[in-house]
């Protein structure tokens, strides 16, 4: 039920989660918006020197779990391969996850598996039936549904293909209980405001909150410590805060990623 898999969270407070971004195997914080097939369109806030290793090491070093490796485009399997080996049952895949390489990602030592394209059909609808596929293959308990999305007319749609194509598939609480059974959590990217450190979409916090009935991450726009403080408030302590281009670890100057690790430290029990 999605009660206890509520109560396997590790945690009844609002857990700061860990990322590595991968774009043409590197490490990487973007703007979500600018992500599409042309080069020209693409904003990035920050290439690392370091390997997608370091990353995990230090997650792993730090006791940081629900972490995960997104690959935004091809060319990064290599890179998010060492990840998760670096890792082992720490940090979550997704990025072109599909019932023939899922295994293999779980087998090199991702705890879950995450999907959002492959849901849908060439036509952008969402497919029962390659969810069920999906699942069939590996379990929901090692499977993380994404919905990320773009804001709509009265609430928010569900995007694919790097956030670029709106789907079928409108974000509310129906959509939430329909797709519940099917996974062990939910990630939630808000792509109009991912990579802006402009501010969190607080509405959406608010929304996932009110449901509650699983796991949720939320990413998109962190720009301050405090924000982990916010999400809490706003969630009833129901939803998870992922940080990426803020953070000092990843060039940015407005959140210490020791701070993160210590407001975990805190909360956890």
């Amino acid at each position: 039920t999605p009660e206890s898999k509520e109560a396997r969270n590790g945690s009844d407070m609002t857990q700061f989660r860990p990322c590595i971004d991968l774009h043409g195997g590197k490490v990487k914080q973007i703007v979500g918006a600018s992500l599409s097939d042309d080069p020209a369109t693409l904003q990035t806030n920050f290439v690392s020197e370091r390997p997608s290793t370091w990353f995990a090491e230090l997650y792993r070093g730090d006791a940081l779990s629900g972490g995960h490796v997104i690959q935004l485009g091809p060319g990064n399997s290599e890179a998010a391969i060492a990840a998760l080996e670096a890792y082992p049952g720490g940090l979550q895949i997704g990025g072109g996850i599909h019932p023939k390489n899922a295994t293999s990602y779980l087998d090199a030592g991702a705890s879950h598996v995450i999907i959002t394209s492959w849901m849908f059909d060439d036509q952008f609808r969402f497919s029962q039936n390659k969810l069920d596929t999906l699942v069939n293959r590996i379990g929901p308990e090692r499977l993380v549904i994404d919905l990320s999305c773009r804001s709509a007319q009265d609430g928010w749609i569900v995007a694919m293909n790097r956030w670029q194509t709106p789907t079928d598939l409108r974000l509310s609480h129906d959509t939430l209980d329909q797709l519940a059974p099917y996974c062990d959590e939910f990630l939630i990217h808000a792509a109009d405001v991912e990579g802006q450190c402009a501010g969190i979409d607080a509405d959406l916090v608010r929304f996932l909150g009110d449901w509650g009935k699983l796991p949720v991450t939320y990413a998109g726009g962190a720009q301050s410590t405090n924000d982990l403080k916010t999400v809490a408030e706003l969630s009833e302590n129901r939803v998870h805060l992922s940080i990426g281009s803020a953070l000092d670890i990843f060039g940015g100057s407005q959140i210490r990623y020791a701070d993160c690790v210590a407001w975990n430290q805190s909360t956890s029990k």
